[in-house]
């Protein structure tokens, strides 16, 4: 007799357009933090573009609020291999916060309040791909999800839309952050199940 009834397949996945392979659909909105949520005061909070030659380009919270912001739909996935479909998110563009910088650099590394890093391509911040986001679902982002402010880049891996963004570095060379360096994949891009490295 077997122990297993015919037909019985397991639990299945749902079949959801817009769903990258091995993902699964929440409709809440999951709190994953390599660390303590940080507290940022606005008065504290300073966006800053480091170039690979040093110069700098920075913004406080009321020059980042007077800058041209967009409102975007999109979907999320986490590495832990949950999906958000259709968030809604206000924020700046990356082509409007790197506009005015002269740099040649093909990478960069993205860092956070808390010490957090993060590496991306810089075609990936750019042409309509990245936003530094401070409202979600038309409020104030939470600290638990970021806020006062995080990286959003929702075609790749979630932990590389970076929470409590405070700077990106521009670089020749690529490195990894601190999730690549204790294992995870170097770019993440959930359509190709890029989770850790050799995948």
């Amino acid at each position: 007799m077997g122990i297993i009834s015919r037909g019985f397949g397991g639990r299945r996945r749902e079949s959801v357009p817009g769903l990258p392979p091995g993902q699964y659909l929440t409709h809440d909105f999951p709190v994953l933090s390599a660390g303590p949520t940080p507290r940022i005061p606005l008065d504290r909070w300073r966006f800053t573009v480091t170039t690979e030659t040093g110069d700098k380009t920075s913004w406080n919270w009321t020059e980042f609020q007077a800058l041209p912001a967009e409102d975007v739909t999109v979907d999320i996935h986490c590495v832990t291999k949950w999906s958000k479909l259709g968030s809604t998110w206000r924020g700046v563009s990356l082509d409007t916060l790197l506009a005015d910088v002269e740099s040649a650099a093909d990478y960069t590394m993205v860092h956070s309040f808390g010490g957090y890093t993060t590496n991306v391509p810089m075609e990936d911040l750019l042409d309509g791909k990245a936003w530094v986001a401070y409202k979600f679902d038309g409020e104030d982002l939470e600290p638990e999800h970021g806020g006062p402010a995080r990286l959003l880049i929702p075609h790749l891996y979630f932990w590389k839309s970076a929470k409590w963004v405070n700077g990106i570095q521009l670089m020749p060379e690529d490195e990894p952050g601190f999730w690549e360096a204790a294992g995870y994949h170097m770019y993440g891009d959930p359509w190709r199940e890029q989770r850790y490295q050799g995948d």
